[in-house]
């Protein structure tokens, strides 16, 4: 599957709270600076399609704000529970720019949140 990279923020702008959610190709990206350095993953529970971006990040880890799955942010590792794991994006610091890499296609509805 190719994928391509797309302009997310500068770097300087990331907000103080270390966390953003944004739609870039059709996905749905939650990207956030953690002890690991920066990180992103699709923006959806793999349990019942929730947002995670409303969810509380600590240790490294987002939080489901629906029913309190948590996810390693640095892996997309499902922790405790036996849901799937996120899927990842890379990204990276270009000229001030902080990028993210999407595949070109198009996410499936698996891929995609419950947006109301």
């Amino acid at each position: 599957m190719s994928e391509s990279w797309h302009p997310l923020i500068a770097n300087g702008d990331f907000p103080a709270e270390g966390k953003l959610a944004t739609r870039i190709n059709g996905w749905y990206v939650l990207a956030a600076k953690i002890e690991a350095g920066l990180v992103a993953v699709n923006d959806r529970c793999t349990h019942q399609a929730s947002l995670l971006s409303g969810g509380r990040i600590r240790r490294g880890a987002v939080m489901c704000p629906l029913h309190g799955a948590r996810f390693d942010l640095a892996t997309g590792k499902c922790l405790g529970a036996a849901y799937r794991d996120l899927r990842t994006f890379s990204l990276r610091v270009s000229a001030g720019m902080i990028e993210v890499c999407v595949p070109d296609a198009p996410p499936t509805m698996d891929e995609l949140p419950v947006v109301a």
